[in-house]
């Protein structure tokens, strides 16, 4: 989009606001860290059109809602969680509905409200609510207009090493449920959904690395230097990187453009 900023500007921004005023950004603590968000930067803009109206599902701590705002979308969040980012947020139109935990899967939009809806972290942890991944994505299709554009992230591979290693060490944060590519295949297609593009990522962690670079944390040839070690990796040991990525789209027109 002109006059837009490039993602690189997005995530120098992040990392300095994860180290300032913002709530709790822990993804950003490290530009290394920040970069495992750059495939989806891209597939998104390849995907979804200049100044679409898109929902950040499951919204969080608001950095994706951050890019939405700052690359021209006109975003809206949801969250069960109340509204916390809204002082560090782009001053540009943004709207946010809180959900119900006592309904976990509606959504109060209309049918066909958004050209694209993202998913970032978010649909693994539906159960926790009471509801269920197949239920969730049959309401984001609803609320999807024709040609409309699903992106979700950081969605668990099955075979992550990192995950099963985790599993060893008391106290350490893991995944409940982990899905395969087939998991993927069946979900879309349960929803009515057809899925565009998927893909295994992460075979390096990421959140940690602040740690390991210290005061270079936001240096760029950190990130540079993490990204290429973790592509080698990924080409013989793909198989068992963290996370699933994938966009699958709702039949129909395709997405209107702002």
């Amino acid at each position: 989009m002109a006059g837009e900023p490039d993602d690189g500007t997005i995530f120098d921004e992040l990392v300095a606001k994860a180290w300032g005023e913002a709530p709790p950004l822990l993804q950003f603590r490290s530009l290394a860290s920040a970069h495992q968000y750059r495939e989806l930067y891209r597939l998104w803009r390849r995907y979804v059109p200049a100044g679409a109206e898109a929902l950040d599902w499951g919204a969080g701590n608001g950095h994706f809602s951050y890019f939405l705002a700052r690359t021209g979308y006109r975003g809206t969040g949801f969250s069960f969680g109340a509204f916390e980012y809204e002082r560090w947020l782009p001053d540009v139109p943004y709207h946010f509905a809180a959900g119900s935990e006592s309904e976990p899967v509606r959504l109060p939009f209309p049918d066909a409200s958004f050209d694209a809806v993202a998913s970032i972290g978010v649909l693994e942890h539906v159960r926790e609510t009471g509801g269920n991944e197949a239920a969730s994505l049959a309401e984001i299709a609803r609320v999807l207009r024709p040609g409309g554009v699903f992106a979700c992230w950081h969605f668990p591979n099955r075979w992550s090493w990192i995950d099963l290693t985790a599993r060893r060490f008391p106290g350490k944060y893991v995944h409940t449920w982990r899905y395969t590519p087939g998991d993927i295949r069946r979900l879309v297609t349960g929803a009515g959904l057809e899925l565009i593009e998927t893909r295994r990522y992460g075979v390096l962690p990421r959140n940690s690395l602040h740690a390991l670079f210290g005061p270079a944390r936001a240096a760029r040839w950190t990130a540079v230097l993490w990204d290429a070690l973790d592509d080698v990796l990924g080409v013989p040991f793909g198989v068992l990187a963290q996370n699933h990525g994938f966009i699958a789209r709702k039949p129909g027109a395709a997405a209107r453009a702002g």
